[in-house]
């Protein structure tokens, strides 16, 4: 289970959450312009904009979970579980691969428009990158400074959607995580005024009651109503360093806790890490379950212009500055 947002200060930002009981051994990974992607159905791509995000490289391949690319084009995955139906490969169409979706796009893509374009042409199939790493049950979202779109493949084909709230997290589809919205539209982030009836003297016993009703359960439907809440009430500075500690704030409001979500016996659903990347800079911040400092890569300080991967092995335990 996982929950994306966007944020806008005076820059664009994009990140997410990644909710599982276990890693694969995620690293953040710059790929450059020149590094010839290999797609399964449509050949090699040997130029391209440059990405940089968290993946699972296995080989030399950078299996990506999120990422942004020099455009500031943001781009995630996350479980759909149950829902996703992936299409068949055609002769008559663009034939591209789940694993390798996210960098199909983000290598061509500099904005959500061309994005847009790209899916118009294309099939999303569930070929297997290898056996031992079947397709994964994914929808999602692609954003820009200017707007964001949710993608699900189903059973009834390719669905593109406008997303508004700029937010995403699992199932159910999003369209009824958008109509579900609806059961929220009296939440507040002031204090509320009696309406239960005016022959009763009610008045509010602490602050905050303005959300009363805000679920706070882990459960995606949940979640999906927190982040929107919280993004769209969230206030922030202009300043790089405010901006970045209010994403963070953001996501942490559904933040999972190990012990609180069993996935089978001793074992549970926690974090793993959260991230947040300036999309119009091209830097990667993170934290992990287990460190809470704010770990950042800088596209732009590696040779863009090379051939091969920059990894950064992510930093998991927890920094815990002494003041005496």
């Amino acid at each position: 289970m996982c929950t994306a947002a966007t944020y806008k200060t005076k820059d664009f930002y994009f990140g997410r959450t990644l909710d599982y009981e276990f890693s694969y051994g995620d690293e953040v990974t710059v790929t450059p312009r020149k590094y010839p992607f290999q797609f399964r159905y449509m050949g090699e791509k040997k130029s391209h904009y440059a990405i940089i995000g968290m993946a699972h490289v296995v080989g030399d391949y950078p299996l990506y979970y999120d990422g942004i690319n020099e455009k500031g084009v943001g781009m995630a995955g996350l479980n759909f579980v149950g829902n996703a139906v992936y299409q068949e490969v055609s002769d008559d169409r663009e034939n591209v691969a789940q694993y390798e979706f996210i960098p199909w796009i983000l290598t061509q893509s500099a904005s959500v428009k061309e994005a847009r374009e790209l899916l118009g042409k294309m099939n999303l199939v569930g070929t297997p990158f290898n056996e031992k790493l079947p397709s994964a049950g994914l929808h999602w979202i692609i954003a820009d400074k200017e707007k964001a779109i949710t993608v699900e493949c189903m059973a009834d084909g390719l669905h593109i959607y406008d997303n508004p709230v700029g937010v995403l997290t699992n199932n159910p589809p999003f369209e009824t995580q958008m109509f579900l919205l609806n059961n929220y539209m009296n939440l507040s982030e002031k204090q509320p005024e009696n309406h239960f009836s005016e022959k009763l003297p009610l008045k509010t016993y602490s602050r905050g009651m303005g959300a009363f009703g805000l679920p706070g359960d882990l459960s995606s439907a949940s979640r999906f109503a927190k982040v929107a809440f919280t993004k769209m009430h969230a206030i922030s500075g202009e300043g790089e360093a405010e901006s970045v500690s209010q994403f963070f704030h953001i996501l942490g409001s559904v933040d999972q806790q190990r012990g609180c979500c069993e996935v089978a016996e001793g074992k549970y659903e926690i974090t793993l890490y959260t991230s947040c990347c300036n999309a119009d800079r091209g830097i990667y911040y993170y934290t992990t379950y287990d460190n809470h400092q704010i770990t950042a890569v800088d596209m732009h300080h590696e040779d863009l212009d090379g051939s091969s991967l920059s990894l950064y092995p992510l930093v998991t335990g927890e920094q815990i500055r002494w003041v005496n």
